[in-house]
């Protein structure tokens, strides 16, 4: 037998082995079976969308303003002399009439018993000038004395009225002054400290007062609107601060949630400040806790007129654009589209839409960011307010 060549051996092989993979793989498909395509049409972006809300609300306008005393009082003397007594603590809330300081009283005690004392001599002398003017009336009858002496006496008793009036108008006075040194609390409010203390001599030229005083309750705030508000007011019958009764006020301390202090506007400014373009507007409430102290900072809120059907959107449904406000609306055929809108004011929880939008749309309220203009999305629909009690 002739022997095979080892090229011969290797075609061999080589063969054999392509024989053997097509063999596995035809084994593999059928045992497989046929492919199939997972290829298919792209799904939507999911976002969640809810329809526009309409309902009659009370808008709101915000600012910012201070806490202000309807009276404030610096308590100062009227009389010179030593401070003697302090009939207050720091703080302390005091009624009208109340004693606050006491200015050493004797001397002008004194001054009041020595007046008295100069009525009483001019009494005196006026009663003898009486006597005697009538005396010679009666003997100017009778030609006994002359008309000069009769003029004397009658001259004296038109003096000594007069030095009687004017020990008078003393002793009154002396006693005004007396009662000016005992300094009372002209309003009820709250005291400051003592700035002058016991044994200090004070009078109408001392620069510093003695202590301040600010009534609490009732307490302004007062703040500026722009003018389109106050052209909004006056068409709601505040023009010449007429109805201010009805422009109702919510106020808020720079901590407090809210605007839990209720009042009303008292009074617009008589002029517009052509400078910043606003008005000053003073509100009033009541302030029985004395929460609101003078000079703090207030957020203020203003009802601008009566309750009127209002579009209301979720705030995070919102997107900006430079300087323009806009939401994606879902359209025919899920398709997004990108509508502007003009926003107002938000109104507990809700925002205000003036323009762009109608009661029947549907917004995208999640997802917001994963979606261009013109998308197709999957849209899950969910309420506007997920809380009602929000809003």
């Amino acid at each position: 037998m002739k022997a095979l060549s080892t090229h011969h051996y290797g075609r061999h092989y080589a063969l054999l082995g392509v024989t053997l993979l097509s063999a596995a793989g035809i084994a593999l498909a059928l045992h497989s079976g046929p492919a199939k395509s997972t290829a298919g049409p792209p799904a939507g972006a999911p976002v969640s969308v809810a329809q526009v809300v309409q309902k009659a609300v009370t808008e709101w306008d915000e600012f910012s303003g201070r806490v202000q005393a309807v009276e404030r009082v610096e308590i100062r003397p009227r009389v010179t002399g030593a401070i003697d007594s302090i009939h207050f603590d720091e703080g302390q809330m005091v009624k009208k009439g109340q004693l606050l300081f006491v200015i050493d009283p004797r001397p002008y005690q004194a001054t009041l018993a020595q007046a008295e004392a100069s009525v009483t001599a001019a009494r005196a002398r006026m009663a003898l000038a009486k006597t005697e003017a009538e005396r010679s009336r009666r003997l100017i009858g009778e030609k006994a004395i002359a008309q000069r002496e009769l003029d004397e006496r009658e001259s004296a008793l038109l003096a000594a009225s007069a030095d009687l009036q004017a020990g008078t108008a003393a002793v009154q006075n002396a006693r005004l002054n007396l009662i000016y040194t005992s300094i009372t609390a002209p309003v009820d409010g709250r005291v400051s400290r003592a700035e002058i203390t016991v044994g200090n001599i004070v009078g109408p030229s001392t620069v510093a007062a003695l202590a301040t005083l600010v009534s609490m309750s009732p307490i302004y705030v007062n703040f500026d609107v722009d003018e389109p508000t106050y052209i909004r007011y006056a068409a709601h019958g505040a023009a010449g601060n007429a109805g201010t009764r009805d422009l109702l006020v919510g106020v808020g301390l720079a901590t407090e949630t809210g605007y839990p202090h209720g009042g009303r506007i008292k009074a617009f400014d008589n002029q517009l400040n052509t400078v910043s373009g606003t008005i000053r507007v003073r509100a009033i409430l009541d302030n029985p806790d004395g929460v609101l102290l003078p000079g703090m900072y207030a957020r203020v809120r203003t009802a601008g007129g009566k309750p009127v059907a209002t579009l209301l959107i979720n705030d995070k449904a919102v997107g900006t654009d430079q300087n323009h406000s806009y939401v994606m609306l879902l359209g025919a055929g899920n398709k997004v589209l990108y509508r502007l809108v003009k926003l107002g004011p938000v109104v507990d929880g809700a925002r205000v839409v003036r323009e762009g939008l109608s009661k029947d749309d549907k917004i995208v309220v999640d997802g917001l960011q994963r979606i261009h203009p013109n998308d197709v999305v999957s849209p899950d629909v969910v309420a506007m307010f997920p809380t009602p009690a929000a809003h």
